[in-house]
């Protein structure tokens, strides 16, 4: 299969105003300049004179799990009863005919990071799951798990401290949490390292985490909350992702200096609580500007994940350079879910994830013309 005749948004390896991409069995084996392109006699798709992408990547979603159009019937966001369920796993409550996702899959996007809630400290296994039409859920997966979901700040506060009347009732307990959490995962760790017979499923949930084979992907908005994020992970030598970091802002250099990749957002709509009440439309601009490579995320079904484009047209209004917003909903995902030699950019040998628009891709105006995931056409 060849796409031809459009303006070739690679992200990681140049931009063609009058590119091509060749893909075989789901995998891309060719792009460049038409002007260069070798003969072909296969299928091919005709841009048109649009824009030729990869697929956009979500960094940080409820889809499937938070299902559109549900009160709790669909909703398996959050296991409320404990504060601690790292062995929770957001692919076991995937609803694969959730409607967001033709809605998301027809706007461009191709994958997103499946993510438990923030009401628990620890919340349990995200996974990246590709949108394609499939009913189910071990076939869309690509890695699972490929996170840790965490969370500080007024969430499990809520949760447990107002509602239930039991810790963590304080943003103090929240961290004790979690750090004797990751403390008894480490002693167990060793125990089952000396070859003793033991076995605890929370505990073995976050061994990948603590041998740094996937991240913690910790929700936090405030900078305080950010700043404690950082300190654990620090301290426990942890690879991690701030998630959400609206209120970042007065902390720029602080992240800039953690070498993190944040996940931002959402950043259009109220602030629906008092911890986003400091967010700024400009973060990633700040971000940018400071340079650190991010990621924005819609956090759906908090922003619907179809509006993934448009919320990072705004942060170009904002400030922020358009290949930077470009990468934060391409490579930078797909980096901080530990995907990127998979998908994220046009290369050859990864996954023939393709998006094709009429014009502009943050062009209020333009149309997705087609959808490739895997090298199949799913819109």
């Amino acid at each position: 299969m060849r796409i031809q005749n459009g303006v070739l948004i690679t992200v990681e390896n140049g931009r063609f105003e009058k590119g091509y991409v060749d893909f075989e069995n789901g995998v891309i084996t060719a792009f460049g300049n038409m002007d260069t392109a070798p003969s072909y006699d296969g299928e091919v798709f005709d841009a048109q004179g649009g824009y030729i992408m990869p697929g956009f990547m979500d960094a940080h979603t409820h889809i499937g799990i938070s299902e559109e159009g549900f009160r709790w019937e669909g909703e398996d966001c959050n296991e409320t009863t404990d504060p601690v369920t790292p062995d929770m796993r957001a692919v076991d409550g995937f609803y694969p005919f959730d409607i967001a996702i033709p809605k998301a899959r027809k706007a461009g996007v191709t994958s997103v990071v499946v993510s438990p809630g923030s009401t628990n400290v620890i919340g349990g296994q995200a996974a990246v799951v590709k949108l394609i039409s499939d009913n189910n859920v071990e076939r869309m997966v690509v890695k699972a798990p490929c996170a840790i979901k965490c969370a500080t700040g007024e969430n499990p506060k809520r949760n447990f401290g107002e509602r239930k009347g039991r810790s963590p009732m304080t943003r103090m307990a929240t961290a004790a949490i979690f750090r004797k959490t990751l403390e008894k995962a480490k002693r167990y760790m060793g125990k089952k390292e000396a070859g003793e017979d033991v076995f605890d499923m929370e505990m073995e949930a976050l061994i990948p985490l603590l041998k740094g084979e996937i991240p913690a992907h910790i929700h936090a908005h405030r900078s305080d909350d950010i700043l404690t994020a950082l300190r654990i992970a620090k301290e426990f030598n942890l690879r991690c992702s701030t998630v959400h970091t609206t209120g970042g802002a007065p902390i720029v250099n602080e992240i800039a200096k953690s070498n993190i990749i944040p996940i931002v957002g959402p950043c259009i709509g109220p602030a629906g609580k008092p911890e986003t009440v400091g967010g700024s439309l400009a973060m990633a601009a700040e971000l940018n500007r400071a340079g650190v490579e991010f990621a924005l995320a819609t956090d759906h079904d908090v922003v619907a994940l179809w509006l993934l484009p448009h919320l990072a047209s705004i942060t170009v209004r904002e400030g922020l350079d358009e290949d930077a917003a470009f990468r934060s909903i391409t490579i930078n995902a797909a980096k901080a879910a530990g995907v990127d030699d998979k998908i994220g950019s046009i290369a050859v040998g990864k996954d023939a994830d393709i998006a094709v628009f009429s014009g502009h891709p943050f062009h209020y105006l333009t149309k997705t013309t087609a959808v490739f995931i895997n090298g199949k056409r799913e819109a």
